[in-house]
């Protein structure tokens, strides 16, 4: 099983990286900072601006690193990768299974049920230790999410999943700022482009990191994470990778947010708002919550499907294989993360 990623994050836009030898050298106005040994990383993510060098470009190209370029909100910009390696047949089957209606139901179905079912563990959790009257909404949504489960399977088509999901999604926001202790963490809904408040620049941010593990995982066990059954395809969209975060939304970044706040592990003041209202978060707050999701990662958990006890980031990786299981008939179904 591949180990957990060694991701090195570039958090200040006004960095330059660069290769020396076997080295990524990391810049900052034509001074270098740091020096970190190319054969120790498996992943770059890069918020910065002012990019790398076309020679550690390459290295990471042959040598299979992804190289992640994002904005400093989070939204994802582009990945620069090397040949496609992997099962030439696998990736076939893969292209057949997503051509079958019946099969992208099934699948869809499968996700969003355990997406579903991972929110409301969520507020369950919260709920059972605040059994106060102002939380009567807790158990409204709860009971609305359970019902919806139900109404996921009755379904036949995928328009039909995707309703019920959007509409989980709003009932499960519509109490999502309950959850959160301080009170310079205002959540009153939802918004992505851009994010509006704190809580949702952090959700937004994650949320796409989370989507470029969940690639690299994809593509270490050989299928095409831009091949997916749920979201539609669209050039230099990762639908696949877009389709099995879903499942890890609530447990992976969803309590994470929560608890880095309650915790009072952020404070308010590491966030700017932007001219047209946007949120995002500064350099220093980025380097922190990424350094707390890193730790988050080496966290264990028992997994429900392998029965085994695993870091948690190597949940996409066990995800990965176990989808990657599925395509190739080696098992009947493919069973998502489930949370308990």
């Amino acid at each position: 099983m591949k180990k957990l990623l060694n991701s090195l994050y570039i958090t200040s836009d006004k960095t330059y990286l660069s290769l020396e030898n076997e080295n990524i050298v990391i810049s900052k106005e034509g001074n270098e900072i740091i020096r970190v040994p190319f054969i120790n990383i498996e992943n770059i993510i890069c918020f910065n601006y002012i990019g790398c060098s076309p020679a550690l470009m390459g290295k990471c190209a042959s040598e299979g690193i992804p190289l992640n370029f994002l904005r400093p909100s989070g939204k994802f910009l582009a990945c620069v990768t090397g040949s496609i390696k992997g099962n030439v047949i696998l990736r076939q089957k893969q292209f057949d299974i997503v051509r079958n209606e019946n099969v992208c139901n099934y699948l869809t179905k499968n996700i969003v049920t355990s997406k579903i079912h991972n929110s409301r563990i969520l507020l369950s959790k919260f709920y059972k230790n605040h059994k106060q009257n102002e939380f009567d909404s807790f158990a409204n949504v709860i009971e609305c999410l359970s019902s919806n489960i139900d109404k996921v399977y009755k379904c036949d088509n995928l328009d039909s999943i995707r309703g019920i999901e959007g509409e989980s999604a709003k009932n499960y926001f519509s109490v999502f700022g309950q959850l959160l202790c301080q009170k310079d963490f205002i959540f009153n809904g939802r918004s992505k482009r851009p994010p509006l408040d704190k809580v949702n620049a952090m959700l937004s941010f994650f949320y796409t990191i989370l989507t470029l593990e969940v690639k690299s995982a994809i593509e270490t066990v050989g299928l095409d994470p831009y091949v997916g059954f749920m979201h539609t395809d669209r050039p230099g969209r990762p639908a696949l990778a877009l389709d099995l975060i879903e499942e890890l939304r609530a447990f992976y970044v969803d309590s994470f947010v929560i608890n880095i706040i309650n915790l009072k592990q952020i404070n308010h003041d590491g966030f700017v708002e932007k001219e047209n209202g946007a949120i995002i978060m500064s350099d220093e707050a980025r380097k922190k919550m990424l350094k707390l999701w890193e730790d988050r990662k080496k966290e264990t958990i028992k997994h429900n499907i392998i029965n085994e006890t695993i870091q948690i980031g190597l949940i996409p990786y066990v995800q990965a294989q176990l989808f990657a299981k599925f395509i190739r008939g080696d098992i009947e179904e493919y069973q998502p993360f489930i949370w308990s």
